[in-house]
């Protein structure tokens, strides 16, 4: 409240928690102006579109949100609409979210993300066609691909996972990161297996 109501001069701070809530609870997920404003309405509260947005910039001012526009990987440009937010802290999350879901697919997404950031890499969500890659990582070594997923052990959900990556037709990188065991330089058609928590202690 401190660094986002007074340094902003917002006075509605039940609004602003509704929007910080609804942000938390969508991590992940593209996220719209619109979207939160007709959650927040439909739960009896009226907003406008206007009023949401800027209170959604202010947390991203405050460093509280980062925002991560689409990438259309095909075209190579960016998209305006439908990107996605990750906070800084997971633990303000949880103290946030009283139903205590873990949604640990997204959590680990979070994860990813920032520690991408951390090691200088510019982020984007990619596009591809009706198929979405979970982030296109540049730095001054070209681009990078990135798959997040708790787990791959099933089938279905490898497939899944793996379709966007094959589609790419360049050559740089891909890389599929999941909570399994996962065998030392395990790949699938030349995308890297991971495992996240290697990933991350792995400098």
């Amino acid at each position: 409240v401190k660094d986002v109501a007074k340094r902003e001069g917002i006075t509605d701070i039940s609004l602003l928690e509704s929007i910080v809530k609804v942000m938390a609870s969508s991590i992940g997920s593209p996220v719209s102006t619109k979207k939160i404003s007709d959650t927040i309405n439909s739960a009896g509260r009226k907003t406008s579109v206007n009023s949401i947005d800027s209170y959604m910039k202010a947390l991203c001012d405050a460093y509280i949100f980062y925002k991560v526009d689409r990438f259309d990987i095909k075209g190579r440009q960016h998209l305006k609409t439908l990107g996605k937010y990750y906070i800084v802290d997971t633990g303000i999350r949880n103290l946030l979210l009283s139903s205590g879901a873990s949604d640990i697919g997204h959590l680990i997404e979070n994860v990813a993300y920032f520690e991408l950031v951390r090691r200088g890499y510019k982020v984007n969500i990619g596009k591809l066609s009706e198929k979405e890659v979970d982030f296109v990582a540049k730095n001054s070594n070209g681009l990078e691909y990135y798959q997040i997923s708790a787990s791959v052990l099933d089938e279905t959900t490898l497939r899944r996972e793996l379709s966007p990556l094959e589609s790419i037709q360049d050559h740089f990188p891909k890389i599929l990161l999941t909570l399994d065991e996962v065998p030392k330089n395990a790949n699938f058609n030349g995308i890297r297996h991971l495992n996240l928590i290697d990933w991350l202690l792995d400098e």
